[in-house]
């Protein structure tokens, strides 16, 4: 009989379950505090609940937690990363992150994705299926318990397309945020989207207030057509407007991620577009230079592009930050520790069916890596002041008109 894994259960749920038992529904609530805040490991552990209640939970239910395969910790110290293994035997990776503010950690909503993002790494194994609320939840219960401290923020952008698992990721967000729960506020999640429009509708509808950060990575619809796949479906014309109903509705900031590729969308030109198409919006723009994946043949610009790339939307009026690397020497972006495991592997297993290949447009310059000059920035040409120095004329020694007395010798 396979059991069903409690943390799955929203307090609906837990209350519905509790009555089922014959138990009043108060117990719904303290069975909710053990599985999402006390974080027992068994229902013996439950104390307050009554034996017959936790031998009939034993039967039936589990409290399921992850198995950690590989705890990887970047040189700074500031980053984990982390890869766990499910119980149908699937893999999973999660992030934890140390800011001078507190402990965030990045969670995966799937296992793989089916977005087709050209250069992510989540996609590269193919989308294999969603995650359960409770699986998504307990990658920050172990995170928390490995490092033995709490965790103030939530990033819903590892694996997968978090607004493709848009149910099981809301029973998440109000388990996490509940007084049940680990009581983390509402403002202090973020979610990344690739930019599924009647998600991000019904996510507004929600009532939640999360943060919401769309992954934009091209001011047009014809460069991000080839990037961001989904914006065939889903086009500018509808995203923004998408994301204005959202900061409208909900009071909040939307972030706009924009990964800097080498020669693909890093041009003046398209800074200038870019500040276009979110000019009047309540938004920040989040530059990302673009993490180097094998398979992807994406590379970052030279610093100076980023730089001025920077500078080109804040004199325009663009709020915009340089997202600062974190474990890249531990391959902390999404998707890229589950996909060396399954390089590994890959000799011994066959492709999936929805693996995708998709690439990152080639650099506008024929050859496959080009050199790139870095744009020079001009500056005003500033004339360093020439000294003069005094001409010091030496004083001429005149010799004297004066005749001195003429010696004469003895006649």
């Amino acid at each position: 009989m396979n059991k069903t894994n409690l943390k799955d259960l929203s307090l609906e749920g837990l209350q519905k379950l509790v009555i089922d038992y014959g138990q009043p529904s108060y117990r719904a609530r303290q069975l909710a505090e053990w599985l999402f805040q006390k974080d027992a490991a068994t229902f013996e552990d439950m104390l307050n609940l009554p034996a017959t209640l936790r031998e009939a939970l034993e039967k039936k239910h589990t409290v399921d937690r992850l198995r950690q395969l590989k705890r990887l910790v970047s040189s700074e110290g500031t980053t984990r990363k982390y890869l766990f293994e499910l119980s149908d035997g699937n893999t999973v990776e999660s992030v934890l992150m140390q800011h001078d503010y507190g402990a965030s950690v990045c969670v995966s909503t799937q296992v793989g994705c089916r977005m087709g993002c050209a250069l992510c790494a989540s996609t590269l194994g193919g989308w294999v299926r969603n995650l359960t609320p409770g699986e998504i939840y307990e990658q920050v219960l172990a995170i928390r318990r490995n490092q033995g401290r709490g965790v103030q923020r939530i990033v819903i952008m590892g694996t997968g397309e978090p607004l493709d698992n848009l149910n099981h990721t809301l029973v998440f967000v109000r388990n996490i945020t509940a007084d049940y729960g680990l009581g983390i506020s509402t403002r202090r999640i973020t979610l990344s989207t690739c930019g599924l429009v009647p998600k991000i509708k019904e996510l507004a509808a929600s009532g939640l207030g999360i943060t919401l950060a769309v992954s934009l990575h091209a001011p047009d619809d014809d460069l991000r057509n080839r990037i961001v796949p989904v914006n065939r479906r889903y086009p500018l014309a509808e995203l923004i407007p998408a994301c204005a109903e959202y900061i409208k509705q909900t009071g909040r900031r939307v972030t706009f991620e924009y990964a800097l590729i080498r020669g693909v969308n890093d041009a003046p030109e398209q800074a200038k577009a870019l500040a276009a198409l979110v000019r009047g919006l309540n938004c920040h723009v989040n530059l990302i230079p673009v993490n180097t994946v094998q398979e992807r043949g994406a590379k970052p610009p030279g610093a100076s592009t980023v730089r001025w790339f920077q500078e080109l939307l804040e004199t325009r009026g663009i709020p915009v930050t340089v997202r600062r690397e974190m474990g890249a020497d531990i391959n902390a972006a999404c998707g890229q520790l589950r996909a060396v495991d399954l390089r590994n592997t890959a000799a011994t297993s066959s492709p999936s069916p929805g693996m995708s290949s998709n690439r990152v447009p080639s650099p506008k310059s024929s050859p496959p890596e080009p050199v790139r000059k870095e744009p020079v920035r001009k500056e005003p040409a500033r004339k360093e002041p020439v000294r003069k120095e005094p001409v010091r004329k030496e004083p001429v020694r005149k010799k004297s008109s004066r005749k001195g007395p003429s010696r004469k010798g003895p006649s």
